[in-house]
Parts: structure tokens; sequence; C-alpha cells
């Protein structure tokens, strides 16, 4: 067996279902599970006509880079979105089984285990693909802590430089999965002085980039700021997107990397031999979601709803501030994070996941320890009752 497989840790949720056994949730309440990042708005029609009408394509076998049409579908949402002069659908785009895939084997491609004392830097608390693919690849994880004094900004600035010069990757998760916070253009500008200076790649994961709550203020991403520092062809910078927020099609499993050409053709010569060639079913449904916006603006203003009433009513009780982005709330607990979430089972049938799960202790604290992460990715009336019931369980204690 691979002895790096023992030192992955158990992933979130089965630490969850750990915890919680031998806990009984109320029976007298319909149990509501918000600890789950799962788009559970409708997918669009847009897309499931289209995924109906591509299944003709499944007498082929898919190309591992793709069709022409499918990037070339990526290259122009990403020149519109992020105002980019211009994207080779060619050599700077590759789509993806998700980002999730991409994430992970983008660090067996990058990393280079020959190098006595390889690490790859990612925030804390993170999502813990980063991790894995770190330790798979040979590579020492390297956790940059986002405490809630700076508002949950990873401390880049702290990193000192003997760490700086072994690092060979950099996951940047913005919008911030669990925090929702979104990464600055100065914050970028100085991941990509860092990557000059000491030569690591910069892995943006921005698959929560298109749920937002103001039409006028879409996330900025690091592809933007890149273009906009003249920082021609992306040096050393790979963005990660995905369909399944966006556009509420987590099991359409597609997505995108795009960036550096020369990064993307050594992951595409990776991925030719593991199978990662998307359906041609999927290609046709993953072009019509990329040419389609209008069921991206109604998905947002039905996400801007639910926090707009419910994060203020939530916060009279449980603090937790309005993220940038994304679909979280990152709650401070009044006891222990994951004992909060026990009791909320047990006594109010919902689920939500503790902070320490989602983090690693870390320069002497576990950032996540606190918090729970509550996913507000049901109907409104669902999301709400919850907040009602996460509410008596906090004026109980």
């Amino acid at each position: 067996m691979n002895p790096r497989l023992s030192r992955l840790q158990p992933y979130p949720f089965e630490r969850l279902r750990q915890w919680f056994a031998g806990v009984t949730p109320n029976p007298a309440l319909v149990p509501i599970n918000l600890s789950i990042g799962e788009p559970r708005h409708p997918t669009p029609a847009v897309v499931l006509d289209a995924l109906t009408s591509g299944l003709r394509g499944l007498s082929n076998y898919p190309t591992t880079i793709g069709a022409p049409a499918l990037r070339e579908s990526i290259a122009a949402w990403l020149v519109r979105r992020h105002a980019l002069a211009t994207l080779d659908p060619a050599t700077q785009v590759l789509p993806v089984l998700g980002s999730r895939e991409a994430l992970f084997a983008f660090a067996q491609t990058v990393i280079d285990a020959s190098r006595v004392g390889a690490l790859v830097l990612m925030p804390n608390p993170f999502y813990q693909i980063y991790e894995g693919a770190a330790l798979l690849a040979g590579a020492e994880p390297y956790c940059v802590n986002g405490i809630a004094g700076r508002g949950f900004a990873p401390a880049w600035r702290d990193v000192p430089d003997t760490v700086w010069a072994r690092t060979q990757l950099v996951y940047v998760c913005s919008p911030d999965n669990p925090t929702g916070r979104v990464t600055t253009a100065d914050e970028w500008i100085h991941l990509f002085e860092m990557s000059d200076r000491y030569g690591f790649v910069i892995a943006a994961d921005e698959c929560y980039s298109e749920i937002y709550f103001d039409e006028a203020k879409p996330p900025v991403g690091a592809l933007a700021v890149a273009h906009a520092r003249g920082r021609t062809g992306f040096p050393r910078l790979v963005s990660f997107g995905s369909l399944s927020k966006r556009s509420n099609a987590p099991g359409l499993r597609s997505g995108y990397v795009a960036g550096d050409a020369a990064l993307l053709k050594a992951f595409l010569l990776y991925r030719t031999y593991h199978g990662s060639a998307m359906s041609p079913a999927v290609a046709a449904a993953s072009i019509a979601a990329w040419s389609d916006e209008a069921h991206v603006r109604a998905n947002r203003a039905e996400y801007a709803a639910k926090f707009a009433s419910l994060q203020p009513k939530l916060a009279a009780d449980l603090p937790c501030a309005m993220p940038d982005a994304a679909f979280y709330l990152w709650a401070r607990t009044p006891i222990d994070d994951a004992d909060f979430a026990r009791r909320l089972l047990a006594e109010q049938a919902v689920t939500v996941l503790p902070g320490s799960f989602l983090a690693r202790d870390a320069h002497g604290t576990n950032p996540g320890r606190g918090y729970v992460r509550i996913a507000l990715v049901a109907v409104r009336d669902e999301c709400a009752e919850a907040v009602d019931r996460i509410r008596t369980l906090v004026r109980s204690l």
C-alpha cells in the first residue's frame, strides 16, 4: 500500500458521522441538514435540455482535452466575467470533471517530491482536498491561519522567507470556504510577487465565484488581477471553476482550469493517463450553462434574498457576519463547536459542520474552533426553520 495514504485524515463528514454516533435527533422535528455545501436549488432547464440532447454523443469516446466548442465557451465566459483581453481556448483552458478532482490532480502534476522539504501552502480553515493533494504528492502542508481579528484573511504576509523558499504550490480559495471572504486585489498582488521571487505555482480555487449578493460587485478573480497587472500569459497561475454552485449542477461534475499554458500542457499530460475525459452529454450541458447568465442571476437573487432575511435574524443570537460571497454562514458558538453541533442535532434535528473539523492546529491555534459552518443551500422556508431552531438552542444555553 502507498504509505502516504496513512497520513490522510478522515474527511470532515466522516468525522461528523463518528461524532454523531449514538445521537438521536429530536423525533418531534423534521431533520434539516445544513452541513454540506450541496446546492439544492433546481438545476435550470437550459442545462437539463442540453444534457438530454447531448446523449447521442455517448457512442463516441471523449477526449481529455475536450471538444473545441466546450473550451471556447469556457474561454468566452472567462473573458466576459473577468474583463480579460483574450484567453486561448486551445492552450489556456481545460475542461475538468468538477473542480475537486482538478484541485487534487493538479498537485500531483506540479509537485517535485525529489526536492527535500517541499511545501504546499493553504489557508486554514480550508477545503481538505488541498491537504490530501499535498500529502499524496509527497509534499508537506503548511497552514496559513485566517482568524477573526484579521477578518479571516489568511496571514500570507506573516509567512517566513524560509517557508516561501520551500514552497512549490499555494492554494487560495476565493470566495473562501468556509468564511465567504473574498481575496483582495492587494493580496493577489502580494502572492504574485512572492511567486515571482520564489517560483511557486498558485492554484486559485474560485468555485464559489458566482454566488454573491450585489450584482454590481462580483468578486475579483485571480486572472482579472493578473491581467490588470500586465502579467501576460498568467505566469505560474491557474484558476479553477465549476458549474456545481454557479448552475446548481453538482452532479454534472463539470468545471475548468485556466491560466498558464505551460502548466496546463503538463496537467493535460497527467490527466490523459487517468481517464479524466468529460462525457459528450455533460460537455453539451456545460456549453449551454457557460453560455447563459439568466439562470445564474436568478440563482444569485434567491441566495441574496435568503441571506438578507436570515443572516441578521441569526446574528441576533449567534454572532455571524454577512459573508462577501458563497453560501455559508460562519457562526461563532457559545460553547465548543463540536458540542454545539451535537446538541443542535439532538435537540433541534439540525445538522451543521463544526469549524474545528475544517481546520488544523497550526501556529498555536485551531482557527476553526468555536465556529460552525451553516450552509444555506436548502429552500428559503427550510433554512428559515433551521435558523429558528438554532436560535432556540442558543437561547437555552
